[in-house]
């Protein structure tokens, strides 16, 4: 039997489901919160994409592991900037969504990311002590679990960033599905009934 947080870990795309269902159903859009939904959500994903730079495609699997440790980049200050990075999205869509339910869908958003990943992490961690044994413990004294530090920790990966353009194309799942809940807010809005 699967355990909670493997299945979290493997279906961690899919699991946010309800909460896009959630949104587009009270989705009532007004200014200002569009403009402030749509500044988290460009900032969640310029965190993702520096990320991604970082780290490469090896994001993107169902296997709990890393071929590498990085440390550098975004990884200097946060050990989770890919899910930081989500959680700024998701946040910035329920305030674009807007809604007779914003905040409340807002703090569930916020804290259903949290306890996903507090135990996705958990998980990752583990594995990570175990495949790179010391230097993780020593990288994980230094840099902050999910929310950044001011400052880098100037760890001893020295990795340059990948190009810009392969980074995007590693990225593409996410910004279609960003661009989706996009559409289907404003389709809902324009064609959709009241709520």
């Amino acid at each position: 039997m699967i355990n909670l947080r493997k299945f979290l870990f493997i279906y961690r795309s899919f699991t946010p489901l309800p909460l896009v269902i959630a949104l587009l159903y009270f989705a009532s859009p007004t200014l200002p919160f569009v403009y402030f939904g749509m500044a988290m959500a460009l900032i969640g994903e310029s965190i993702r994409i520096n990320a991604v730079r970082y780290a490469g495609g090896a994001t993107r699997t169902t296997k709990v592991g890393a071929p590498s440790l990085c440390t550098s980049g975004p990884y200097a200050r946060t050990r989770n900037p890919l899910y930081l990075g989500n959680m700024i999205i998701y946040c910035g869509m329920a305030l674009i969504a807007g809604g007779p339910f914003m905040w409340e869908i807002l703090l569930v958003v916020f804290a259903f990311f949290t306890f996903q990943y507090s135990l996705i992490i958990a998980l990752e961690e583990e594995t990570l002590v175990n495949l790179f044994g010391a230097d993780y413990e020593t990288y994980r004294g230094h840099v902050p679990r999910l929310f950044p530090r001011i400052t880098p920790w100037m760890g001893s990966d020295d990795r340059s960033p990948a190009p810009l353009i392969k980074t995007l194309q590693t990225e593409k799942r996410t910004l279609q599905s960003i661009t989706l809940i996009l559409l289907l807010i404003t389709a809902r809005t324009y064609f959709g009934s009241p709520v």
